[in-house]
């Protein structure tokens, strides 16, 4: 992320300060409104959960805003920490007796958006370079390698990250939303389009992954990297064809399952890519490959696919 301190602690305060006026307006409405309690808090007792919530969550928050410095920081500390318990806490009690689904939904937006406010805060900036460890950290495959051993390699982890991304943690999610008492009625028409989605989207992210390694000396995974700039196959029509294919299955999924929070998981981790990922691999593929992925890069568009394929690079 670009923002730098001071300008990325003004946005974190400014989060918190929203925090706290929200955080307050849902309290007033939880004692006015019958609706808004059951939705969010179900059966807890709204005046035993204020008593702890209202000091830690929304004078915290009010705290955090407006104090200097470290205190500042402690109390942004306190805010989030929080956050994550009550959500924590909530998704237990709502999964366990199907109720306060909406308050869970509510928290879990709060806690990531208090985590990046508060890192903010402590470190002027969100360290998404944190993200890139173990099997995602960036290194090349090594070139010695034989061809065979990038095949078996690639096929090894579409099998595991299809399975975790596109089957374990989708119907974890559906569970969920299940328990939750979240589920949307859907046209029936959705689960066809969700297959159609899910077949076009597969069939690019073998293509992809088939460019990836016999072209480029390697495989799709960052600590396995290749070893050449590949513009062959799908990149020659879009830069990164592989996270488009991975987007478009998650959706696809999604609608497959009638599941709108599956959709939105698949939404939420295109964010996360553009927005902490990518930035990271194309200045790694910059730094190995120079002009070559400049040129590349200037060539063909990171989304939007184009008309005509650029031509081949070595």
């Amino acid at each position: 992320m670009s923002l730098r301190s001071p300008t990325a602690r003004l946005a974190g305060r400014t989060y918190f300060a929203l925090q706290a006026v929200a955080g307050a307006a849902w309290w007033v409405s939880v004692f006015t409104v019958p609706f808004v309690r059951e939705a969010t808090l179900g059966g807890l007792d709204p005046v035993v959960v204020a008593v702890v919530d209202i000091p830690l969550f929304v004078v915290s928050s009010a705290l955090a805003a407006v104090l200097p410095g470290r205190a500042s920081r402690v109390a942004a500390g306190a805010a989030t920490a929080w956050t994550l318990v009550v959500t924590a806490l909530l998704a237990l009690y709502a999964t366990l007796t199907t109720l306060a689904g909406v308050g869970v939904i509510l928290m879990i937006a709060a806690s990531v958006a208090s985590v990046g406010a508060w890192l903010l805060l402590v470190f002027g900036r969100i360290p998404t370079s944190l993200l890139l460890v173990g099997p995602f950290a960036f290194r090349p495959a090594r070139s010695r390698a034989t061809p065979l051993a990038h095949v078996i390699a690639t096929a090894t982890q579409i099998v595991v990250f299809w399975g975790l991304f596109l089957v374990v943690f989708p119907l974890v999610i559906r569970f969920l939303e299940e328990r939750w008492r979240l589920v949307l009625p859907l046209p029936h028409g959705v689960v066809i389009t969700g297959v159609a989605v899910v077949v076009a989207a597969s069939a690019l992210g073998l293509w992809s992954a088939a460019a990836m390694t016999v072209k480029g000396d390697g495989t799709p995974l960052p600590s396995a990297m290749p070893n050449r700039l590949v513009v062959a196959g799908p990149y020659r029509f879009v830069r990164n064809p592989m996270a488009l294919a991975g987007i478009a299955q998650g959706v696809g999924v999604g609608l497959l399952m009638s599941s709108w929070m599956v959709v939105v998981y698949a939404l939420a981790g295109s964010l996360v890519w553009n927005y902490a990922i990518r930035p990271h691999e194309e200045s790694d593929l910059a730094r190995a490959f120079g002009a070559d992925y400049l040129s590349y890069a200037r060539d063909v568009r990171c989304w939007i696919p184009r008309l005509t394929p650029v031509g081949s690079r070595r």
